[in-house]
């Protein structure tokens, strides 16, 4: 236990950002896992519908990434690979070779 006053501030802080940071990183991963669930569901050759669904999906995993790299959460390789996960699902989706 914190034995001084700034010490035991220190703990309060430390317990906040970690719960904070919690929050950004299971946001990544929802987002990260809806949006390939949404690929996977179409099957070899989705239809239309689900490739924009999935698209929107990872628009928004896209943002939350960053948003999470700009505040120190993830790592920025961190973010970037996964980053590069997503859009390499989906151009496999698309039909389309994977970028490398």
């Amino acid at each position: 236990m914190a034995n001084t006053k700034s010490a035991l501030k220190r703990v309060q802080i430390a317990e906040r950002n970690r719960l904070r940071n919690k929050a950004y990183k299971t946001g990544v991963k929802t987002l990260m896992k809806q949006s390939l669930t949404v690929l996977s569901s179409g099957g070899v050759e989705p239809p239309q519908e689900v490739l924009a669904a999935a698209q929107a999906k990872i628009s928004q995993a896209f943002s939350k990434i960053d948003k999470a790299v700009k505040r120190g959460v993830l790592h920025p390789n961190t973010g970037a690979r996964r980053k590069a996960r997503l859009a390499r699902a989906l151009a496999r989706a698309q039909g389309g070779r994977p970028a490398v």
